[in-house]
């Protein structure tokens, strides 16, 4: 198990690793195991909890996980998730906000990699539940091992070790862990998956066995996204964070190759976590293919006779407004003398008109437009973008080529 955690680690351990514990055996062991590889290879480990605020036990199975942490040296950070009420699904939600949490956790602690203790169990389950939903190639492949999000690298070095063997692991370290009701509470998706996995055993239908398959299909759909990303290279560019596609080459692409492309640009610039309803890509498909242009996820397509060029839809980044030291609209860094005067707004029409140079640049207005600015109230500082750095400059965290063969 020291193995699996080691290989998910780069080549060269990050000084300081991030490990996310809810307190389940799942990531007390992952806890474990990380503190002995940075140990050996030389780093450090931090341990962030995130207690969703739904149930009255979270604060005090936060203070716990917090309490082990010391006693094993490790510094802990719990963060929490101030709600009101939820609609819709409570789990897709604050699974969401962990995530969200948890990356400007990183940020701000400087933190480049983080690992998350989701298991072949957890592969397993994610498995069934694609099932489910008639899933394709994606939706069987289980569990990403490895990506990056807003400039933060994640991974999953437990998804080829069952929870079996990590609360084995944890009995003979003599480490506890805390039991999560809501494990059990058959309200949840995930729960009914799991029932159904003990059902299975008695066809020889394992965890091991299920995880293997999404293995395998991990493989062929890495295959796709591989070509996917080979296609890209000849049709797709980008210009200061818009996509611009070979419209001709574009569609001459095969059914999947050209629908992937196309997601991705969309959640590229839009740093949406998911892909757009199959329906909606299928109406802008047809767009492209008949001259007109389209909206979608925040996205504005403009279809010229030799180009597609996908940008941020302006009032999708409207009243968008962050600090200049953190990320802006989920992909832009601003590199310059951070002051908490100043923040990151979209540069805007009115913007754009008092950068007397933006055309030099050779960048779209579409583009221009939506791109970051640094303002002090309503005076214009910089548009690095727009070629009015003033001492400043912008860079996307994530390029989308590399974004492409990541997601």
């Amino acid at each position: 198990m020291l193995q699996f955690v080691a290989n998910a680690l780069p080549g060269e351990a990050p000084a300081t690793l991030g490990v996310a514990v809810s307190g389940g055996s799942d990531s007390m062991a992952l806890l474990s195991l990380a503190l002995r590889v940075q140990a050996h290879r030389g780093g450090v480990v931090c341990a962030v909890t995130v207690d969703h605020g739904l149930r009255p036990e979270a604060a005090d199975e936060a203070r716990s996980v917090a309490a082990f942490c010391r006693s094993i040296g490790v510094e802990h950070d719990t963060l929490r998730w101030d709600h009101g009420e939820i609609e819709g699904n409570l789990q897709d939600q604050a699974r969401r906000a962990r995530y969200r949490l948890i990356a400007d956790w990183a940020q701000r602690e400087a933190i480049g990699h983080v690992v998350l203790g989701h298991t072949a169990d957890d592969q397993a389950e994610t498995f069934l539940m694609g099932l489910a939903r008639e899933a394709g190639i994606d939706g069987l492949s289980g569990m990403r091992k490895a990506w990056v999000q807003n400039g933060t690298h994640y991974s999953r070095p437990l998804l080829g070790v069952t929870r079996t063997k990590l609360r084995d692991y944890l009995n003979r370290q003599n480490i506890d862990w805390i039991e999560d009701p809501s494990n059990v509470d058959e309200r949840f998706t995930r729960v009914k998956a799991r029932r159904v996995l003990k059902t299975l055993k008695s066809l020889e239908i394992t965890v091991e066995k299920l995880s293997g398959v999404a293995v395998n299909l991990g493989l062929a759909r890495q295959a796709v996204v591989e070509s996917t990303g080979e296609a890209a290279k000849k049709v797709a560019k980008t210009s200061a964070g818009e996509v611009v596609l070979d419209r001709a080459a574009f569609q001459r692409l095969g059914h999947e190759v050209s629908r992937r492309i196309l997601i991705s640009a969309l959640r590229w610039v839009s740093s949406s976590e998911y892909a757009p309803r199959a329906d909606a890509v299928l109406r802008v498909r047809h767009a492209i293919k008949e001259g007109r242009d389209a909206t979608l996820s925040g996205c504005k397509i403009k279809v010229g006779d030799a180009d597609v060029r996908i940008a941020r839809e302006p009032r999708a980044v409207a009243g968008l407004e962050a600090p200049t030291d953190q990320i802006w609209d989920g992909r832009w860094r601003l590199m310059g003398r951070h002051d908490p005067r100043l923040t990151v707004r979209a540069l805007g029409a009115e913007g754009l008109r008092r950068c007397p140079d933006w055309s030099r640049t050779g960048h779209s207005r579409a583009a221009l437009i939506v791109s970051p600015a640094i303002w002090r109230g309503d005076a214009l500082v910089a548009a690095p973008v727009a070629g009015l750095d003033n001492g400043w400059a912008a860079e996307i965290v994530a390029g989308y080529h590399s974004f492409l063969i990541s997601h």
